[in-house]
């Protein structure tokens, strides 16, 4: 998959970092601003090698104020998947930025240019998350109501944070994991065939040993069973790695009025990109009434 952005528009959301722990680390992070920002979307797919393959191109231009500039909806945290940066989730802040959201792109910790040796699969993350919502609380930079959109690790972390932090309203989980282990395993065999099974299900039973952490701890059910919460799940029909099965095994123990929605044709990495599939009811959810539900 093919994921095509103009980074330079990126100029007017300049870097910034915020210092989170323990243990220690420093997040980089955007504030993008409410603004016009022309974005077209295209997309297309081909075969290749017996297999479809995806580009997604994202034009956007130099912002202008809208209606929403000096007096934004809210704020949206944007969560990316595992071993990727805050660009995977720019086309969602221009997207949500367009429709009057103040949006912030993160690199969470070990990611990106944001600092810290371990990643703890959200058992840290979400106190990082916490301290950047303060830290921005206390600049300003925060407008009411706090939603936040995840996709995968992202999502998972996004499930997290909301359990443990009342600021955090409407959110959005796209394609969240449920067992951390699952998800792992499914993705070497999509990505790493050639890696025997044994070795990765060794490592798998080594890993909350090296966190520190029980091992239900790291599994997205094992926190939502025990704080259930409202949130919008969205998977992909056509999701190998973590298949909407599993995702709707979230969504039966979410709070009542929660919703799932099914994305034909989408795989686990296409789906964040399905703009025209997703936006209206990502955009209807955010607007909903319970922002602040739990």
């Amino acid at each position: 998959m093919l994921l095509a952005i103009n980074e330079n528009l990126l100029t007017n959301a300049p870097a910034r970092y915020a210092d989170v722990g323990p243990p220690a680390a420093r997040l980089h992070y955007r504030i993008v601003e409410p603004a016009d920002y022309h974005l077209k979307i295209s997309s297309s797919n081909w075969a290749e090698r017996g297999e479809t393959q995806y580009q997604f191109t994202f034009h956007a231009a130099v912002p202008r104020t809208n209606a929403w500039t000096a007096t934004p909806r809210g704020t949206v945290f944007l969560l990316h998947g595992y071993g990727l940066a805050e660009f995977s989730m720019v086309p969602w802040a221009w997207c949500l930025a367009q429709e009057g959201w103040r949006c912030v792109l993160v690199d969470l910790r070990g990611h990106g240019e944001s600092t810290g040796k371990t990643i703890y699969y959200g058992f840290k993350e979400s106190q990082d998350m916490s301290q950047l919502l303060d830290k921005l609380t206390k600049q300003g930079h925060v407008a009411t109501p706090v939603a936040v959109i995840g996709e995968s690790y992202g999502a998972a972390l996004a499930l997290r944070w909301k359990t443990m932090d009342p600021r955090v309203g409407n959110m959005v989980a796209i394609t969240p994991y449920v067992v951390l282990s699952n998800a792992v395993l499914n993705i070497c065999e999509d990505y790493a065939p050639f890696l025997p099974n044994v070795f990765i299900r060794a490592g798998l039973r080594q890993l909350p040993t090296v966190l520190g952490v029980p091992s239900a701890e790291l599994d997205t059910a094992t926190v939502l069973t025990r704080h259930p919460v409202t949130a919008l799940f969205i998977t992909g029909a056509e999701d190998d790695v973590i298949p909407p099965a599993d995702v709707r095994k979230l969504f039966a123990n979410a709070l009542p009025g929660s919703q799932m929605i099914v994305v034909p044709g989408a795989t686990h990495e296409t789906l964040p990109y399905q703009f025209s599939e997703l936006t209206p009811t990502v955009l209807a959810w955010l607007e909903s009434n319970g922002t602040v539900g739990r």
